[in-house]
């Protein structure tokens, strides 16, 4: 993991040169597959902006729960919430820092290939309901610099998160049935692993994240040499 983390620091540190932004990462994947894990390790490092997806402003949105709202009643909420989460993405975004790398636990992307695109299949979400997301959506992606260097797929088996969700016991998620975890894995599949299912915005590094966290480490290592250009940084070996 050490390992890691200083060739993410060489890495960012030759791509910084005559940048703007950082070198930015986003880790993707279903419902409960480690992303906080894998993020608080980097955590660690101060050269590193790690950014946690924005739950706590979802459960209270000037004292509204959309999240909790979201669950208990997607169709009159869905449409409230993903319209919030897409702002609260956009702004993890575009939020300043002067570390060189920012590192996201998911992002705007996701928000609408992955989680809108369930709620469109469910028909949960209707049909004027998600043009205005997806114009909101083309408008900020268009309009915005949100340019993405690498997407760490956190790869999973929907039994294995729907265990993982179920021991952490969050309050909104006690109600989220196996079906739907197997849904999103499938576009979560389609979009990363197959790519088949819209735009990926950067190169993706897949990592099997169905270990524990007593193995997780060694999944780490077996892929360092394939999460960073080879060339560029023996160039600044």
């Amino acid at each position: 993991m050490r390992n890691i983390a200083k060739r993410i620091l060489k890495m960012a540190n030759f791509l910084k040169e005559g940048r703007t932004r950082p070198y930015t990462v986003i880790v993707e994947g279903n419902i409960g597959s480690g992303k906080t894990t894998f993020l608080n390790y980097f955590n660690r490092n101060k050269d590193v902006c790690v950014l946690a997806e924005p739950v706590e402003m979802w459960r209270d949105c000037d004292g509204y729960n959309l999240l909790g709202a979201m669950y208990e009643d997607p169709k009159r909420w869905s449409f409230t919430f993903q319209s919030y989460v897409q702002l609260t993405m956009l702004q993890q975004h575009t939020k300043e820092t002067d570390l060189p790398i920012k590192l996201m636990e998911r992002s705007i992307y996701s928000a609408r290939y992955c989680f809108v695109e369930q709620l469109k299949r469910d028909k949960v979400l209707s049909g004027p309901s998600e043009s205005v997301i997806n114009a909101w959506f083309n408008w900020v992606t268009s309009n915005k610099n949100l340019d993405v260097d690498l997407v760490v797929y956190l790869r999973t088996t929907p039994e294995v998160v729907y265990e993982r969700m179920m021991k952490r016991n969050r309050a909104e998620e006690k109600s989220v049935p196996l079906e739907y975890l197997k849904s999103l894995h499938k576009i979560h599949e389609d979009w990363l692993y197959y790519k088949t299912l819209h735009h990926c915005p950067a190169p993706v590094i897949i990592l099997n994240a169905n270990l524990d966290r007593s193995n997780i480490a060694n999944e780490y290592e077996k892929c360092e040499s394939h999460i960073f250009n080879k060339e560029v940084v023996t160039a600044r070996a």
